[in-house]
């Protein structure tokens, strides 16, 4: 369904009318996989023509983007994982499960955050929103926002953090922890002595992204986004995978190397195994964009994954609402998470540049 779009030419301006635009497929499904499919469902794709400019201005080939969205089913990503989240199979797209209000935020923030990206050419810390549906099963809709993954398909995320800078009910619940990648929050960052270390020139062009991130989300009266910090421990992948190999080879399975030389589209990641195998810790940046080797001289060898998640809050009543109601229990000069959006900037980037080494 998603193949349908490609046949339609690129305009070589986008219009208003493609901020309000979408395409619908109605399919009647009599014969094919009649036991797992349903009979009849609606398929609709979002403002067709910006997704698509946003995933070349990301620089996703619209064919990779198919392969990786629709070769194989998307998967939830370990036990007691957020149902609202899938992956795609080779792990490059995460894919959103959201509301039609969200629906509609997107919408209302399309044209800015287009015009952004155009301005930025692409390199930001935000979200990469490459594409919104939504499917019709009977009377059900679900609606998804399709982003790039934060974290690596290829190198296993160890610790992962969602920061918000701020500590009130900002901490880990006991059951979260209880989980094989528990998400971790603010609290725990601090109290587990947490740091990220890579070299200045690094930590500097990160922190110029992310103040110019900041202060577009400001703009658009944005708050209560957090920055997602994934850990990858490059000693403990090479032992796991050693463990692995060890286990297969008592199995007598047979090891077979992976990739592929062929010219047909491999998905996003996929290209990357056909020219050189990479080593414990490498990755390739334009695939893992929001991959930050550790320095030298930090304690251990490191790779972070940090980017911006969960932008579509504005500032508005139910906030204020809930501003009021927070500034009632904790007093006024309480650190609260419900500030206003330039409060809430400050707090944030304050936060986020002591989580450095």
């Amino acid at each position: 369904m998603i193949n349908e779009l490609s046949q339609v030419p690129l305009p070589v301006m986008l219009l208003p009318d493609d901020f309000k635009a979408n395409s619908k497929i109605k399919v009647n499904n009599h014969l094919f996989n009649r036991r797992n499919l349903p009979s009849h469902f609606k398929f609709k794709e979002y403002c067709p023509q910006v997704f698509r400019n946003l995933r070349e201005r990301f620089g996703i080939d619209d064919q990779d983007y198919q392969v990786s969205l629709t070769r194989s089913p998307p998967h939830y990503e370990g036990e007691g994982s957020d149902r609202r989240f899938l992956t795609s199979y080779d792990r490059t797209l995460v894919i959103k499960e959201i509301s039609s209000e969200d629906v509609a935020d997107v919408h209302s923030l399309l044209s800015h955050y287009h015009q952004y990206v155009v301005k930025c050419h692409g390199v930001t810390l935000l979200p990469q929103f490459l594409g919104m549906y939504r499917l019709s099963v009977d009377s059900e809709e679900t609606y998804m926002l399709v982003m790039r993954n934060v974290f690596s398909h290829r190198l296993a995320v160890h610790r992962k953090y969602d920061l918000k800078g701020s500590l009130v009910s900002r901490e880990a619940s006991d059951k979260e922890k209880g989980k094989e990648l528990p998400t971790l929050k603010d609290v725990d960052f601090l109290h587990m002595s947490q740091k990220v270390y890579v070299d200045e020139g690094q930590k500097g062009d990160f922190m110029e992204k992310l103040k110019r991130d900041v202060e577009f989300l400001v703009q658009l009266k944005i708050m209560d986004y957090s920055l997602l910090l994934g850990i990858h421990d490059v000693l403990r992948a090479e032992q796991e995978e050693d463990e692995d190999l060890r286990e297969e080879e008592e199995e007598g399975e047979d090891v077979v190397a992976v990739g592929s030389y062929g010219t047909s589209p491999e998905g996003i990641g996929g290209y990357l195994n056909s020219y050189k195998p990479l080593g414990p810790g490498e990755f390739d940046p334009y695939v893992d964009v929001y991959a930050i080797k550790s320095a030298e001289g930090g304690p251990q060898p490191e790779v972070y994954f940090m980017g911006l998640i969960d932008i579509l809050t504005q500032y508005d009543a139910k906030k204020k609402a809930a501003h009021a109601a927070k500034t009632v229990k904790h007093g006024a000069g309480a650190e609260i998470s419900t500030v206003h959006p330039e409060q809430y900037a400050k707090r944030f980037l304050d936060f986020v540049t002591n989580i450095f080494a």
